[in-house]
């Protein structure tokens, strides 16, 4: 990471994950600070003055999710969403690998003000050095009374228990999350009631994502209002945007929010690889409508910018698509993960994914028809909006903007067999 970082300014070596590194850069001060000084709710307020929202995709303000929550209730659960597993993001690994103690202060934070006792962290299965990092940071917090009864020898107590999932994308999705941890099937729930309700074992619950709480330490030591005032107006403070693909450097780059997505592109990642022509971007995570070279010449990184470009922030996954690239194909790599993932609780989803993915297996071959252009329009219709959890519309948005995008790729393949690349050098999703 370069210069432009605020929450995630230290550098990275093979001690900065642990308790030592993180206190000499100030960890675990805003703890000490709510504890000595602020109440509950003085907690809460400084986060809902910030104008944070989370930062796992679906941008909600934190502040009014813990406002949700029945303070009074005897039983109050957190819940910490670290399942990552969108194509194309990997900010919470990073966080969970270099920077966990700055999570669990967060979440601290977080148990304080909401009357938390017991918090839970549920991981993605796939990951490995993140889990061992999280699970030695919390062996240090527990050694040095940071978790656990009497923290910092005040009264108040919270525990942290780690859970790790079975590799579904779908339990990222917060109720799916819950029934997951209680010993459940992954299948979303239908919503009212929401977990801030009726959560994890019928409790209130709060379920953030892993940068969401990792920004509350900063949020709590130098207070909202300085929060707020970083960033775009509407969408504020900075966010870890994941650039990938055909990109020179790509990684890991803490941006505030309105920073120029080219700026991003060809200063920070270097440009486009090989020195080739920028084609298209996919903003946030491979779930979010993909955008031309032309839509994304003047585009800003926030929320309302991608709003009205017809994408969305998403996750903060950033996926370059450089000129010579095969949209037929590379679209089929997308389809092809949400059938799989798709749970198959609802017909919509579990018929239609598998469905799209077929489509485009059969053009791949050679032996589309002109009715495919139509299905691939069709069917994510007929899937968005009528299923419990988001993934239906997350498989369908990628495939009505590749269509209406690069429409002639999709009709060239048809009509000729191959791709209007093949014969000509392609930098993605060859056979």
């Amino acid at each position: 990471m370069s210069d432009g970082m605020v929450f995630f300014n230290h550098e990275i070596g093979p001690q900065s994950h642990t308790l030592a590194a993180y206190r000499a850069r100030g960890g675990y001060a805003a703890l000490e600070k709510a504890l000595a000084t602020l109440a509950p709710a003085d907690v809460e307020r400084e986060v809902k003055d910030s104008g944070l929202q989370g930062r796992g995709g679906a941008g909600f303000s934190v502040g009014a999710k813990w406002g949700f929550v029945n303070k009074k209730s005897p039983v109050v659960h957190l819940c910490c969403n670290a399942d990552e597993g969108e194509p194309g993001t990997f900010k919470d690994r990073w966080i969970l690998e270099h920077s966990p103690h700055q999570l669990v202060e967060g979440m601290l934070l977080a148990a304080y003000a909401l009357g938390v006792r017991h918090a839970f962290v549920y991981i993605r299965g796939e990951f490995d050095l993140p889990l061992r990092r999280l699970g030695a940071a919390l062996d240090e917090a527990r050694a040095a009374s940071l978790v656990g009864e009497r923290i910092l020898g005040t009264a108040f107590a919270c525990d942290i228990v780690v859970h790790r999932g079975a590799g579904a994308y779908v339990c990222g999705e917060e109720s799916s999350l819950l029934n997951s941890l209680e010993g459940k099937k992954g299948f979303p729930r239908s919503k009212p009631p929401f977990p801030a309700v009726k959560g994890l074992y019928q409790r209130p619950t709060v379920i953030n994502n892993v940068e969401t709480l990792a920004t509350v330490p900063w949020i709590v030591a130098n207070g909202g209002a300085r929060y707020a005032a970083l960033g775009a107006k509407k969408s504020p403070g900075t966010r870890l945007f994941g650039l990938s693909g055909h990109v020179v450097r790509p990684g890991i780059y803490e941006r505030p929010t309105g920073y120029p997505l080219r700026r991003l592109i060809d200063e920070d990642g270097g440009g486009v690889l090989g020195g080739r022509a920028l084609k298209a971007v996919i903003p946030g995570g491979s779930s979010t409508p993909v955008l031309t070279a032309a839509e994304v010449e003047t585009l800003t990184l926030d929320v309302e910018s991608l709003v009205k470009a017809g994408s969305m922030m998403g996750s903060g996954g950033i996926i370059v698509v450089a000129e010579g690239t095969c949209m037929v194909r590379l679209l089929q790599v997308l389809t092809r993960f949400y059938a799989h993932e798709s749970c198959g609780q609802c017909s919509p989803c579990r018929e239609g994914t598998d469905w799209l993915n077929r489509v485009l297996e059969r053009v791949l071959a050679g032996k589309g028809v002109a009715a495919d252009l139509a299905t691939l329009r069709d069917v994510p219709a007929a899937i968005m909006g009528r299923t419990v959890c988001a993934l239906g519309d997350a498989a369908s948005m990628p495939v009505l903007s590749f269509v209406r995008k690069f429409g002639a790729e999709f009709e060239h393949y048809v009509a000729h067999g191959r791709s209007m690349y093949d014969g000509r050098l392609t930098v993605a999703g060859t056979p």
